[in-house]
């Protein structure tokens, strides 16, 4: 046996079911089920042609959903496993596409090793846009969902009020204008819009990984964002989007202000001002920001529309001197905390 079949060995061995790891060896690997965790739900996996990035979206009437059914690792591909859940699908298919393996061959290996593989509904994609998918037999209708090799994406559900719901996250991915997440919220929406999960809507899950590995996993996903318990989890999933949408562009504007491009500082700093108004944070560090680099002029109306709006940042300005945030520089703080307004 080769490496890699080595390792889809050891990977498919054994398969949790509701907190029961069964051998597919076992009496009860291959007949009924005996527990189980029903991740009932609708999802998407998908890979942007044009930067390469991966990721997945989902949407359940399960707690946590985030904490089962998505999978994903930047230069490596993403997983959804959903129906009768086995979460070992997604590091398993993981390794094995970081093993070389394409995301079809990675699917059909664990699929192989799984006696329960007629309850699962898995979709994996690799780092080149192969993707695959497969909605067992058993999975509780209504059940399928739609494979596009030439967009690279896979939409999959089960449990669902209609058999439209899947040809209408396909049509929505393929329609939306925009970039990958979202493409992928449209999706979702396009469930919901079709009726769902039968049960309803209770969690929600969005991961998207970058194009290439960088060695740092906190930069390579670009969003991971989970609704554990919510009566709208779409609805919150897509702000939480809007504000992670900011903090990028924050990010962006702090990159450049250590390189001096304030031109490029306050475009970004700006961008995430109109993305996320309501977060009074934003504009005191970009107002931080441009009094730390000698440009008090363009701060103080910054830190004055801040101070009218929350106190409370005013006690923080001498805060940041001893750690070197702010120089230690009296007059500069005394004119900040001078735009009080009275």
């Amino acid at each position: 046996m080769d490496r890699i079949g080595m390792k889809v060995a050891a990977l498919t061995a054994a398969f949790w079911f509701g907190g029961t790891y069964l051998s597919a060896a076992e009496p009860g690997g291959d007949g009924p089920l005996r527990a189980h965790r029903p991740v009932s739900t609708y999802s998407i996996v998908a890979r942007d042609p044009q930067t390469g990035e991966m990721g997945v979206a989902v949407q359940s009437h399960w707690f946590s959903v985030g904490s089962v059914v998505p999978w994903a690792e930047a230069g490596v591909g993403a997983v959804a496993t959903q129906s009768l859940a086995d979460p070992t699908y997604g590091p398993a298919g993981l390794e094995l596409m970081r093993l070389g393996r394409s995301a079809p061959d990675a699917l059909a290996s664990v699929l192989a090793g799984d006696g329960g593989r007629e309850v699962r509904q898995v979709a994996m994609i690799d780092a080149s846009g192969k993707v695959a998918s497969h909605t067992g037999q058993r999975c509780i209708p209504a059940a399928g969902g739609i494979t596009d090799t030439e967009q690279q994406f896979s939409v999959q559900a089960n449990l669902m009020e209609s058999p439209t719901v899947w040809p209408a996250m396909a049509k929505a991915y393929r329609e939306t204008k925009g970039d990958l997440v979202e493409r992928m919220l449209a999706a979702l929406e396009a469930a919901e819009n079709e009726g769902g999960d039968i049960r309803g809507r209770q969690s929600a899950a969005l991961v998207v990984v970058a194009a290439k590995a960088t060695g740092k996993p906190w930069n390579d996903r670009r969003f991971d964002l989970r609704i554990e318990d919510h009566p709208q989890p779409i609805a919150e999933l897509k702000r939480l989007v809007r504000l992670q949408r900011a903090y990028l562009h924050m990010n962006a504007g702090d990159a450049a202000m250590e390189k001096a491009d304030f031109a490029a500082a306050g475009r970004e700093y700006g961008e995430a001002q109109k993305l996320a108004p309501e977060i009074v944070e934003i504009p005191f560090w970009h107002a931080v920001a441009l009094a730390g680099n000698k440009r008090l002029d363009e701060a103080l109306p910054i830190f004055k529309q801040v101070f009218a709006q929350q106190a409370v940042w005013v006690d923080v300005v001498p805060r940041l001197v001893p750690v070197g945030l702010l120089p230690n520089d009296p007059e500069m703080i005394s004119a900040i905390k001078a735009q009080v307004p009275r």
